[in-house]
């Protein structure tokens, strides 16, 4: 799938948040500057938040709980190291009462999440970015959405 420029990539945002439930992981890949963090932004905001939300790259995690349809952290690997690191961040657990949006989760190693929407992003040259997924089975028939029409 294209996405031109940002509009479309905050759009894609806003269509996974549509579909987004409690326990769901997706990931997002892509090199830096790729569109992760507006991807992000767009779900973010159609899930009810109100203000722009920053990169959690220094924070690693971001909590967003109030306000929105359902509670989401938003979490930034790429400071991350070793695999091991990520333990304490507590990502697992979250997952009761949450979903998780993590960039850069390819730092976690392969199979993390099998049940994840994993979504690359990548330079597409003049036709902006590419966006290709692998949808894990609870994504199967959430994703990718129905053409407009």
């Amino acid at each position: 799938m294209l996405l031109p420029g940002a509009e479309e990539t905050g759009r894609i945002g806003a269509a996974i948040a549509e579909r987004l439930r409690t326990g769901d992981v997706v990931t997002l890949d892509g090199p830096l500057g790729a569109g992760k963090t507006t991807l992000a932004r767009g779900l973010l905001a159609a899930l009810g938040l109100e203000e722009d939300a920053p990169s959690p790259s220094f924070p690693i995690v971001i909590a967003y709980d109030e306000g929105l349809r359902l509670p989401v952290w938003h979490v930034d690997l790429y400071r991350i190291e070793d695999a091991e690191e990520a333990e304490e961040l507590g990502l697992d657990d979250a997952l009761a009462d949450t979903a998780l949006v993590i960039e850069w989760a390819e730092r976690l190693g392969p199979g993390r999440w099998p049940d994840a929407l994993v979504l690359s992003i990548e330079d597409a040259a003049d036709e902006g970015r590419r966006l290709t997924w692998t949808a894990g089975p609870s994504w199967e028939r959430r994703w990718p959405p129905a053409p407009s029409r």
